[in-house]
């Protein structure tokens, strides 16, 4: 009870005033006390209010300065470049505009946050910032209903980005052959589990030119790619930890969206900080 409930209790259970006094005295206190509840739960309010995370700002597309003809537009933000978990949102063009897709939901990054595409180094643990084609998907699990080219991974599949094997550096490898000479720095991609149980490859630093297949069934770049920039840049789905480059998202945000994606909608991600986002 509080020190104003216990006064007005004690004027209830006194004697009576003359002159009405008693009766104007325990109004006026129970004003007061009326008054500094109703203040407390005001502060209250403006307390939690304060304290509460604000939303993070959603980038439309029409905001974005690189999508040049896309039709669908993955959005990939985040607080800061140092930051290791995002907001991934999708949208479509519709003839009355940019349709949200897929509404805001987590999404994991670099260990290290980002870095601009053209500075960005192999090893470094960072997301590409930037904007993206999405050229095609593989996974671990028969193929979802993806419109976009889809393979489903053998135990020999390998994603090999060895500086000093310049022609197969982030190209995609079938052959029944042996990388483990290339040490780290290849991806057996079966041995990844559940986080590539359905993968979009994005065209960061994939060979600009075309790729062949020798003899051996080794795929090669007639023109080779960064061999400083990394490679293996994907979205695919989280396993609840931060990445070595890629964006994670949940399984059920990953089948959506493979089933979504057309070739013909020329999609692209575009990722960044929240500063940055509409440049990048």
């Amino acid at each position: 009870m509080s020190l104003l409930q216990r006064e007005v209790k004690r004027w209830d259970n006194g004697p009576q005033m003359v002159n009405g006094n008693r009766t104007r005295t325990v109004g006026l206190m129970r004003t007061v006390s009326r008054a500094l509840v109703m203040s407390t739960v005001m502060c209250v309010a403006l307390t939690l209010t304060s304290f509460a995370p604000a939303a993070a700002t959603q980038a439309l597309p029409d905001s974005l300065t690189h999508i040049e003809n896309a039709q669908q537009v993955i959005v990939v933000t985040a607080p800061t470049w140092a930051s290791t978990r995002g907001t991934l949102t999708a949208w479509e063009r519709t003839s009355s505009g940019w349709r949200a897709v897929v509404n805001a939901t987590p999404a994991l990054l670099g260990s290290r946050g980002m870095a601009p595409a053209a500075t960005r180094r192999q090893a470094t643990g960072t997301t590409p910032a930037g904007t993206f084609a999405v050229t095609s998907a593989f996974g671990r699990r028969a193929d979802p209903g993806a419109q976009l080219p889809y393979r489903q991974l053998t135990t020999w599949d390998a994603w090999p980005y060895n500086p000093t094997d310049p022609s197969t550096y982030n190209v995609f490898q079938d052959a029944k052959l042996s990388w483990d000479s290339y040490g780290r720095n290849v991806e057996h991609l079966w041995d990844f589990g559940m986080q590539y149980d359905y993968v979009a490859v994005l065209d960061y630093n994939l060979p600009p030119g075309p790729v062949t297949t020798d003899a051996k069934g080794i795929r090669r770049a007639t023109q080779p790619a960064n061999t400083s920039a990394g490679g293996g840049i994907f979205l695919h789905v989280s396993n609840g930890r931060t990445t070595a480059g890629c964006i994670a998202v949940s399984r059920k945000v990953m089948r959506t969206i493979l089933r979504w994606l057309k070739p013909d909608a020329h999609p692209v991600i575009v990722v960044g900080p929240q500063d940055a986002i509409t440049q990048m």
